[in-house]
């Protein structure tokens, strides 16, 4: 995502909630110039709690209950980073992550949401926790293919007799039941402390819920606290015992652990205390909201509706904060209307004293949730962000800073424009790229150009690549970078030695333009490092996007590199990687793209050609290329055309990236794709429609794409088995190398 606007302040959004969907949707309606907003999530669909049971019970789809992120975010203009945050660096104003480097912020909201507590012994060992919700659907899938081939009835145990917990109960009755199996239907168990079921709701909704449970034939425990969860059974204060084969857990909540030991303020029980404002009632650069946070003076229960109601209030706070103005307290509502569904299509509802239900009442809710959800599903078509000339006039930044991005911003294209030497030197410090006994002068030493020596015998291997910024996080855009540079020494069989660097970095304040520097330059080192390559130089400079690329230097023995010139009739052609980067992110670029399908993308570039390259080594390859820019077909008309040879391709056996079929098939295509597609006049069509979206992906451009190589092809099983050992897991032989022909179509693509 390019951001052509300077950066002044960094707005970090910890955490995709409740609370914090509705910001995003608020911001992205009214952007801020200025403001780089970051959306750090360890989840990239977010679901909506109202709906889950109906997922469970088989009324909604996973798509229907869950809001996919990733378009949210771009149309917020929000950068999203997919990772766990395992706490916070107060004092440096940074969240830490579990797999990249920190993430800095001026301002941090947090909103990521509770988990069951899980504390009594074994529970966390033995019980299923309603949180996340994606262990909960995989083990429900499980739990349900148990049930179907049991002879006997399995018992389900369900811990809390909560909204949660009996919505819940009654879903899985519900979904169970439907499969018309009646000779093992399971038993289900509902324990809860409090002597009544749903406490915290008014006796009319307690009597209701109670008359439902048992007419659904659920065994209820209730006035006895669960103190002890094994595999097998579950125990109680009293020392009874039940035997179980399946705990679900949905008592009371717990913040992650993280949380407690965070630094910020906390209550009794280890939620955020914040202010009427929503504000840390301890660090007045962080707010908080939804089940994690406590506002002090109104006590509430964790319910999802309290979260929803935080979104605009919290919006609001956030921007005047951003502004330099004071933000405005906020009163959560005293009673709420619940509605709580029984899981065949009716419900229960209950405000204050009131309680009704029936099937009008789901439908009613129903309309309700999915009214919410169509919010994160149609965004209004937005006008462009507004130009740099803005930033003055937003309140942002004091007069000193609107003078130095000015200054900057009318440099010269020159030398001018190069990133400062103390930004470098700071950035370059904090930096770890290893060294190599064949670089003579590099980081170590700095001067006008590394040294390097050539090892005797070794011949010397180069290219050179260059990006704009393909995805949100710089880190991960440094990997995939340095990964798609350092995979054309792979496919030429030569290891890495060396690589020197191309930045171009957006105009912002310095300590902006050093962070994105640095996260940068660190998920490229990290590839570069693990590769044996030494990072020796470069060129940073200032530019309206970000950009990076590297020049890589290999060696390899005399006579001893693959090329594209090896194709031999009766070969196979085996490709390593699946095909689809191309139009999966100019699907995300159109926020159109479901975020699990560009999350693949990213894992499938973030893969190495490294140990594939040695597979096929080990297994006589007698040609090879990397699959990138000119797509598929492009690099194997290439091979072709370098061969002299003719080649067969099977659409069936080619692997695809989830998801790109589909994108294809609604023509969300690379630009580089007409381009790719004028090589149609080279192939040959055996029973394929040219409107089948896996004959458009022949052409799809890649990034950090697999290796495409020939074998014998009685080394095709073994090689394609070795390399899904190494990680590989799509490997497949894709076609077969012919005798050259008269043809003027030297591929021939079938169906």
């Amino acid at each position: 995502m390019q951001n052509a606007q300077p950066i002044l302040k960094d707005l970090v959004l910890l955490g995709g909630g409740h609370s914090h969907v509705i910001v995003l949707r608020r911001l992205g309606m009214r952007p801020m110039p200025g403001v780089r907003i970051t959306l750090v999530t360890r989840d990239l669909h977010a679901p909506y709690s109202g709906m889950l049971p109906g997922v469970i019970a088989g009324h909604y789809s996973f798509d229907d209950a869950h809001i996919d992120l990733a378009p949210l975010c771009r149309f917020a203009g929000a950068r999203l980073y997919h990772t766990e945050a395992v706490g916070l660096d107060l004092a440096k104003k940074a969240v830490m992550c579990r797999d990249r480097p920190p993430v800095p912020y001026d301002l941090l909201s947090i909103d990521v949401g509770i988990a069951p507590n899980c504390s009594v012994t074994g529970a966390s060992e033995h019980a299923v926790p309603v949180k996340p919700i994606g262990g909960l659907v995989a083990r429900w899938k499980a739990l349900e293919e148990r049930i179907r081939v049991s002879s006997e009835p399995l018992r389900v145990a369900v811990v809390g007799a909560g909204a949660a917990g009996i919505e819940l109960t009654l879903s899985m009755h519900r979904a169970l039941m439907k499969t018309g199996k009646t000779i093992s239907a399971p038993e289900f168990h509902l324990f809860g402390s409090a002597p009544t079921v749903l406490p915290t709701h008014n006796r009319g909704a307690q009597r209701r819920f109670s008359r439902v449970l048992s007419e659904r034939g659920v065994y209820l425990h209730l006035g006895q606290r669960v103190s002890q969860v094994a595999n097998d059974r579950i125990e109680l204060d009293d020392g009874t015992t039940y035997p179980v084969d399946e705990i679900v857990w949905a008592t009371d909540a717990a913040p992650q652990h993280w949380v407690g030991d965070s630094g910020l303020e906390v209550d009794g029980h280890g939620f955020l205390t914040v202010q009427s404002t929503l504000r840390s009632t301890s660090h007045s650069d962080v707010f908080a909201a939804g089940d994690v946070a406590s506002v002090v003076g109104y006590p509430r229960e964790k319910a999802g509706v309290f979260a929803v109601r935080q979104g605009p209030p919290l919006e609001r706070n956030l921007r005047r904060v951003l502004e330099g103005k004071t933000p405005r307290p906020f009163s959560p509502q005293r009673h709420f209307l619940s509605l709580v569904s029984t899981g065949d299509q009716y419900a229960i509802a209950s405000r204050g004293r009131l309680s009704f239900e029936g099937s009008w009442v789901w439908r009613w809710k129903d309309w309700i949730d999915r009214r919410f959800m169509r919010r994160f599903v149609d965004f209004p078509e937005m006008g462009t962000s507004d130009p740099v000339t803005r930033v003055e006039a937003s309140g942002l930044e004091s007069v000193e800073d609107i003078r130095e991005l000015t200054s900057a911003a009318m440099r010269c294209g020159g030398c001018g424009s190069k990133v400062g030497a103390s930004i470098l030197d700071r950035v370059i410090s904090r930096l770890e790229p290893i060294s190599r006994d064949e670089v003579l002068v590099g980081l170590n030493a700095p001067d006008d150009a590394s040294v390097e020596a050539i090892p005797e015998g070794k011949l010397v291997v180069q290219s050179v690549d260059a990006f704009r910024s393909m995805v949100d996080d710089s880190y991960l855009f440094g990997c995939i970078t340095a990964n798609h540079c350092l995979s054309d020494l792979y496919a030429m069989g030569a290891e890495p030695q060396s690589a020197l660097a191309i930045v171009s970095i957006p105009l912002g304040l310095e300590d902006k333009m050093e962070a994105q520097l640095e996260e940068l330059l660190a998920g490229g080192i990290s590839v570069l490092n693990d590769a044996g390559a030494a990072l020796v130089g470069g060129h940073t400079s200032e530019g309206a996007e970000l950009t990076l690329g590297f020049v890589v230097t290999g060696t390899i023995n005399r006579g001893d590199y693959f090329t594209k010139r090896g194709l031999t009739p009766g070969d196979v052609l085996i490709l390593t990687k699946p095909v689809g980067t191309g139009t999966l992110l100019a699907a995300d670029m159109h926020g159109k793209a479901k975020g699990r399908w560009v999350d693949g993308a990213i894992r499938n570039m973030l893969v190495s050609n490294r140990d594939g390259a040695k597979v096929l080594r080990s297994n006589g390859v007698t040609a090879c290329t990397d699959v990138t820019g000119f797509g598929l077909l492009g690099h194997l008309m290439e091979m072709t055309k370098a061969s002299a040879i003719d080649v067969s391709l099977d659409l069936k056996m080619i692997p695809w990236l989830d998801g790109a079929c589909d994108t294809a098939a609604a023509g969300l295509l690379s630009s580089l794709q007409p381009q790719n597609i004028r090589l149609r006049r080279a192939v040959a069509l055996n029973n394929v429609d040219t409107s089948d979206p896996r004959y458009l992906l022949l052409f799809d451009p890649q990034t950090a794409g697999g290796l495409l190589a020939s074998v014998r092809s009685d080394r095709a099983g073994t090689c394609v088995a070795q390399l899904r050992a190494a990680g590989y897991s799509e490997a497949a032989v894709i076609g077969v190398v012919e005798p050259s022909s008269d043809r003027a179509q030297p591929i021939t693509v079938t169906g």
